[in-house]
């Protein structure tokens, strides 16, 4: 009786399957939440604004444009007072860290933060995308659901990473993107056949409920594509994937730099958005095509209707104004964004070729389909989900290889100039390679200075050999000594293998000093190095001690690091960290209980 009930009682891939689709299917129902909230910020705050003010009319009230995008940032100052530090900036970054490198737990008030503020931003007119959020409101569905379940951190990180796959498949309609963007960007292209599977249920249920409701549209009318000569466009293709990889670079430092320029701006923080919509709207006086996600105008571009000069304008503008918003402290993400710049790129680049060779060309709304693909790919390095994303949006097999082609070649040459994504940078100004996982992120966050055995014995180069020999045998555990100078700095290394040719010879022992025999050329580490480098060296030197000095220019010992200081070092971090997040999803459940 028992058997059969075993056999009745689902497995854990089972269980695992079942509460994606859960995942899945309440993602969906988020994406319709989101976007209706969305629309109705966009209808209230700038097409109802748009007329109340007359802007439409032209002329002078054009310039009253930039108090639209300001009421935006102005409704998300209370917002901000209410939640601080959940609310504004480009949040993608922070979100990667606490599914990759933290315990994943992300409260589920979160989920209504981001709608909102997110609805507010770009409802109002201030550059952003909505694929960021509503990846995060995805995530922050799988976070809650593993909380409530009480899962392991990394069972927490599949529930996640498949409510982010609902969440981008439902809001482009893309499922099989959904997948990649989940695999590739959340879970950093390291996955187990297990998550995979979780990420395709999920995805597939999220996209069922997003038809269910919009009705099986793409994100993007996308117009019939066909490739007019092979032998001319696919090298045009390769030089185009060229200049989109070198701009995705300058994008990416841009974005930074700007964002850097803000939080040194000495203001108040929640001033910032204002001066970051002002400097938005100001831009769309001009170029009204900047605000907001920039959908309406893809879609002119991709049907071939841009201007080339505008084209080219924007290519620049809505960078700028990305930035502005996302570094001021607007809500959103880059990845709307991204698609404009893509698009417009390559509708300029398709349109100049037309000009030139319009027998062996396509229509230059081809072209800016490549370019969505190809610059979210350098971006965002990742060349998968930008694949399926153009392949899923067009239904059109012959876009295949143009895409992969520019793709593929543009993330290439972006990872070859720039080692950085747009969502990786935070992480390697502070020394973490997020791509190696959290044990490395923690042997990498802890200093050397921690770790050191500050009590060492050291001995003069100008001592004998006997001394050296006295100073071994009073040793506990140490098998090297730091050589010093008359002035206290270090000049090298001695072991027992220095002296065992000597050890025997009275007369070698006393006549022979240590700085004679003693290692000249040693390697050193100083407090500010990180325990992976100490580590690295001890594997790479086959060595137990290291020396540690002040510094490279003045080395005065401080002591020595053994291999063992570096675990013990390591095993007392994780079992801080372990307690503090079992103290998070205690304190998390107590506060949504």
């Amino acid at each position: 009786m028992l058997a059969r009930l075993k056999i009745l009682v689902p497995g854990e891939s089972t269980r695992t399957i079942f509460i994606a689709a859960c995942i899945g299917l309440m993602a969906g129902g988020v994406i319709i939440l989101f976007r209706e909230s969305l629309e109705l910020v966009h209808q209230v705050i700038f097409v109802r604004g748009s007329e109340l003010l007359r802007i439409n009319e032209g002329g002078w009230r054009r310039l009253l444009l930039p108090l639209l995008p300001l009421t935006g940032a102005v409704l998300l100052i209370p917002l901000s007072l209410m939640f601080p530090g959940k609310v504004n900036g480009y949040a993608f970054p922070r979100f990667l860290r606490r599914v990759n490198l933290e315990n994943g737990v992300i409260e589920g008030k979160n989920i209504f933060i981001k709608i909102l503020a997110t609805a507010l931003t770009i409802g109002s007119g201030n550059s952003a995308g909505v694929e960021g959020t509503i990846a995060q409101i995805g995530g922050a569905l799988g976070s809650k659901v593993g909380q409530t379940m009480r899962v392991s951190g990394k069972r927490m990180k599949v529930y996640i990473a498949a409510g982010c796959a609902g969440g981008i498949a439902g809001i482009f309609n893309a499922p099989i993107a959904g997948i990649f963007f989940a695999a590739e960007i959340v879970l950093l292209g390291s996955y187990e056949i297990s998550s995979f599977a979780a990420l395709v249920i999920a995805s597939a249920a999220a996209t069922v409920v997003s038809r269910a409701y919009y009705g099986e549209f793409p994100a993007f009318p996308i117009p019939d594509y066909q490739v007019v000569n092979p032998f001319v466009e696919f090298p045009l293709y390769i030089l185009m994937a060229l200049i989109i990889g070198i701009l995705a670079v300058v994008h990416i430092r841009f974005f930074y730099l700007v964002r850097d320029r803000f939080r040194e701006l000495k203001v108040h923080p929640l001033v910032k958005p204002l001066i970051g919509a002002l400097l938005v709207g100001i831009i769309g006086i001009g170029f009204p095509q900047v605000m907001g996600d920039g959908y309406t105008y893809i879609e002119r571009t991709l049907a071939g209707e841009g201007l080339i000069w505008v084209m080219l304008a924007l290519v620049v503008l809505k960078s700028v104004a990305t930035a502005i918003t996302l570094g001021s402290g607007g809500a959103g993400g880059i990845f709307a964004p991204a698609l404009f710049i893509g698009a417009v790129i390559g509708g300029a680049f398709g349109s100049v070729m037309h000009l030139l060779l319009p027998q062996y060309t396509a229509n230059p709304g081809a072209y800016a389909t490549v370019g969505i693909g190809a610059f979210l790919a350098a971006s965002t390095h990742a060349p998968m989900t930008a694949i399926f994303l153009l392949f899923e949006m067009t239904g059109n097999y012959l876009i295949i290889i143009p895409i992969m082609i520019t793709s593929i070649l543009g993330s290439s040459i972006a990872k070859s100039l720039y080692q950085d994504s747009i969502d990786t940078v935070d992480f390697t100004r502070e020394g973490i390679n997020i791509h190696e996982g959290r044990e490395v992120a923690i042997m990498k966050s802890i200093k050397v200075g921690k770790a050191i055995t500050e009590e060492v014995d050291f001995i003069s180069e100008n001592a004998n050999i006997n001394h050296l020999l006295q100073l071994f045998r009073l040793a506990k555990d140490s098998f090297y000594f730091p050589v010093v100078n008359s002035k206290g700095r270090m000049v090298g290394v001695v072991s027992m293998q220095d002296v065992k040719n000597i050890l025997h010879d009275e007369k070698q022992r006393v006549c022979y000093l240590v700085g004679a025999i003693c290692s000249r050329d040693v390697i050193q580490l100083t407090p500010d190095d990180n325990l992976y480098d100490a580590m690295q060296l001890f594997d790479l030197k086959g060595i137990e001690e290291i020396p540690v000095v002040e510094s490279h220019e003045d080395p005065w010992v401080l002591g020595m690091i053994k291999r063992r200081d570096v675990i013990t070092a390591y095993n007392h971090e994780v079992l801080k960290r372990g307690i503090s997040e079992k103290e998070e999803n205690f304190r998390v459940l107590c506060s949504t209980s």
